[in-house]
């Protein structure tokens, strides 16, 4: 299964959620590759992190887009990490993938960006009934609950039409920044936390 973590708008978060993933498939005994082909390689940074820490277990990881996008190895899932800054190789991994997976934080910028992006992967189909499958979730999510803004967005992508909305959200938490900057998952750093949880429920949306 090749899943493709991607937006057209920069900030989403899309890096924290492929490494967050790959390391939650890879608890569950899946085989797992993390695929960077964002020029900024940030997951490829963190995976060096935790590479140079020694975690266990260990993530298997590429940058060449044909290796992964070609789908060699003995993997089960192979989760890409791709930008708008490479929009050709965007493109290509959302012509290969299973699904393209879109986090969206919550913001009316954030919800026009998506709308584009889904009528980009829409646009390029031959037939409506082929390519990959879109899903989409809030991430970053206000974690007040008097704040609007982050159920308005989720009113807003509910009316876009050819995706699956996925209902569990990702809140803006500290402990997927320090996920990121310690090489850990947030069900390593805090198995007990919000965070976990939270990482959990959406995972288990998207890959049962």
């Amino acid at each position: 299964m090749l899943t493709v973590v991607a937006n057209l708008k920069g900030g989403t978060g899309k890096s924290t959620v492929a490494f967050n993933l790959a390391l939650w498939l890879l608890a569950k005994g899946h085989r797992v590759q993390a695929v960077d082909l964002d020029p900024q390689g940030t997951l490829g940074d963190v995976l060096e992190v935790r590479q140079e820490e020694g975690y266990s277990p260990a993530l298997p990881a590429t940058t060449d887009a044909d290796v992964a996008l070609g789908r060699q190895g003995d993997f089960d899932h192979w989760l890409v990490d791709v930008g708008p800054s490479a929009m050709d190789t965007l493109m290509q991994a959302v012509a290969a993938a299973d699904r393209v997976l879109i986090p969206v934080p919550p913001s009316q910028a954030d919800v026009w960006s998506t709308h584009r992006f889904v009528r980009e992967i829409q646009g390029r189909r031959t037939d409506r009934d082929t390519g990959p499958g879109i899903e989409v979730f809030i991430n970053r999510a206000d974690t007040h609950q008097f704040v609007r803004e982050t159920e308005e967005t989720a009113e807003a992508l509910q009316q876009i039409e050819g995706i699956r909305f996925l209902r569990p959200r990702l809140k803006q938490r500290t402990a997927f920044r320090r996920s990121f900057s310690e090489g850990l998952a947030v069900n390593e750093l805090e198995p007990s936390g919000k965070a976990a949880e939270e990482l959990d429920r959406l995972a288990r949306a998207i890959f049962g």
